[in-house]
């Protein structure tokens, strides 16, 4: 039987790619069908007090945040194959960690144009015109899994969680098998969480 999945994802955050392109790794030897669906660590930390220097990287995490909600609703077939080249770009090629607001444009347009999505939803990424969409959106991650959380949040039948955190993707069977445990822990309706303290950052 196919396996409903629901991944919510900021473009801009390293960890939520690593758990992203493991679920990719499942889709290949697992029978699962994945709902991408747009969230922000922009709109999560809005109004917290926070450093300047993680504060002007929120700033730019808008922009890519908005344009995934307005895909999302005009383009929802191509709200993965989107956040493949997006991430990509940011990601792999390493050009993530920007800073300010309208830092990102350039690879959005890029990669809008290289998947076939129209540039005019590249415009509501400076304005606040997608914020409402995006918002309701970010709120459909956080009644399903509460707020004290950040990306990914990942849906697996009826229950979600944040994570999982990975900072290396398993391929083939070894993707299959963290999906399926992943899976058991979901379908245990009292299991909360597991967390350790992290030693190594996300190896794209």
């Amino acid at each position: 039987m196919t396996e409903q999945v629901t991944f919510w994802f900021d473009a801009t955050c390293p960890f939520c790619w690593q758990t992203s392109r493991w679920i990719k790794e499942v889709e290949k030897v697992r029978d699962i069908e994945v709902e991408w669906v747009p969230m922000s660590l922009s709109v999560l930390n809005d109004g917290r007090d926070l450093p300047s220097d993680y504060l002007s990287a929120m700033e730019a995490a808008w922009g890519p945040a908005r344009v995934f909600a307005k895909v999302k609703q005009e383009h929802p077939g191509k709200v993965d194959e989107l956040y493949t080249a997006m991430g990509t770009m940011i990601h792999a090629q390493h050009q993530g960690g920007k800073k300010g607001y309208g830092a990102y444009s350039d690879i959005v347009a890029a990669a809008l144009d290289e998947v076939g999505v129209p540039a005019t939803c590249a415009e509501v990424a400076d304005t606040t015109d997608a914020d409402d969409l995006l918002r309701g959106y970010h709120a459909t991650a956080m009644d399903a899994v509460g707020d004290d959380v950040g990306t990914p949040v990942l849906k697996l039948g009826d229950t979600a969680f944040f994570g999982p955190v990975i900072t290396r993707v398993p391929t083939g069977e070894e993707a299959g098998k963290l999906f399926d445990a992943s899976v058991t822990l979901a379908g245990f309706p009292h299991f909360f969480e597991i967390k350790r303290s992290r030693t190594e950052d996300p190896r794209v």
